[in-house]
């Protein structure tokens, strides 16, 4: 029986991260396993129980906006805009338009965030004239509304399609390229942009989640903070970042000669139901979910090359997502990597940036190594990488989890 089911070409892949402002940059870093995390000098940090973080460093925002278009949004849609820019750029656009023979209203955009404009909201409620109100101006709501940055992206590039903003904290980026995948299949569009965008590193967040007891304490050593599968991790370090994919349908892509970095063979969504911030036992969500990308791209498990974890680093998710591996792939039969330990865990951006590295392993035909991997944990049965290591051609499975028992999968395979 002949598969009629549209295909879903990845054609463009743009970053911003700290461990680098393009793919290569990214790959480099992820190939030396550098951490990016720092002590924060961008705000005081004392009584914040924790002081460092992956951050951005200099954002350059001069290629992409001018100086009132960048007043005009929080740095959340800036980093959107950027990386969202560069893939369609790596897509073929030229001068602010989609690529050739993409009619605006056949393009479409979906993003990802957790925490919208959260560092425009802070500045103005923390620091404004009026206790307890603070002093927002008129263009506040705009700048703090989580569909900001697909309403800038949107804008930006003329994009008359359908415009998202999905919002399932530590799984939304990699839900965007899912639900974008979703769009070109059932024929919305012929080109997504879709990605995820992050810039939660403020005061307030950095406190909730060191009071949720998520954050690692390392202060005295911020670059081996981050220890994904380590038996000694004691939690994540938090992070900011973009990435954006440009989606096509297959047929659209080649009719307009574009090159093509890999296809988007399967995509799942599950829920928990069990727990805000906790995985359940053995991670039967996340195994469920897995089970169900593999189903969606038609495939076994052993077709599968490499999985790239969610592996935040905190001692709950690991274990459980260790275990889920275990039961859908068996015990240490598929390589792992968590690229956390070198980008830190941007929340919302981090399936997004995980999907560009994992489609970059599949095309390097290279797993890079998890950062700061001593001893691994005896509980988690799965083979991690610790070096840089050859990998077979064949598809790579990305993992993203979030709280509140959100769980999105994909699957990239060689076109």
């Amino acid at each position: 029986m002949r598969d009629s089911r549209v295909r879903v070409a990845v054609t463009g892949m743009g970053v911003r991260t700290p461990a680098g402002a393009c793919p290569k940059e990214l790959w480099n870093a992820l190939l030396a396993g550098r951490s990016t995390a720092r002590t924060i000098t961008s705000f005081g940090t004392e009584g914040l129980g924790v002081g460092f973080a992956c951050q951005i460093g200099d954002l350059d925002t001069s290629a992409y906006l001018t100086p009132k278009q960048a007043s005009r949004l929080d740095r959340v849609a800036q980093l959107a805009l950027c990386a969202a820019t560069d893939a369609l750029a790596d897509a073929g656009a030229r001068d602010g338009e989609g690529p050739p023979r993409t009619p605006p209203h056949r393009r479409a955009v979906v993003t990802g965030t957790g925490f919208g404009g959260r560092t425009t909201d802070e500045t103005v409620m923390l620091t404004g004239r009026h206790p307890e109100r603070g002093n927002p101006g008129p263009l506040h709501v705009p700048m703090i509304m989580h569909n900001s940055a697909a309403a800038a992206i949107g804008i930006h590039h003329r994009i008359q399609g359908p415009s998202l903003s999905v919002e399932t904290a530590c799984a939304s980026g990699s839900h965007a390229i899912g639900e974008a995948a979703r769009l070109l299949r059932d024929g919305s569009a012929d080109l997504v942009i879709a990605g995820g965008a992050e810039a939660c590193v403020t005061p307030t967040v950095l406190l909730a989640f060191h009071r949720c007891q998520a954050l690692s304490l390392r202060n005295d050593e911020p670059e081996r903070a981050s220890r994904p599968f380590d038996r000694a991790r004691d939690g994540f370090v938090l992070a900011e970042g973009a990435a954006f994919l440009v989606l096509e349908n297959l047929e659209h892509a080649l009719r307009r000669d574009a090159r093509i970095h890999a296809e988007l063979t399967g995509y799942a969504s599950t829920s928990d139901a069990h727990h805000l911030t906790a995985p359940p036992p053995h991670g039967e969500g996340a195994a469920r979910c897995m089970r169900a990308a593999l189903a969606d791209a038609r495939l076994a498990p052993d077709e599968i090359a490499y999985v790239n974890a969610h592996g935040t680093g905190t001692p709950l998710n690991d274990v459980a997502e260790a275990q889920a591996i275990s039961q859908v792939f068996g015990p240490a039969r598929v390589p792992v990597t968590s690229i956390k330990g070198v980008t830190g865990h941007a929340i919302a951006a981090a399936g997004a940036i995980e999907a560009v590295a994992a489609v970059l392993s599949m095309n390097e035909r290279a797993i890079p190594p998890t950062a700061n991997l001593d001893h691994l944990d005896p509980r988690c049965d799965v083979d991690v990488v610790r070096r840089v290591r050859p990998m077979p051609p064949g598809p790579v499975m990305s993992n993203s989890f979030g709280f509140g028992g959100h769980n999105a999968t994909l699957i990239f395979s060689p076109y």
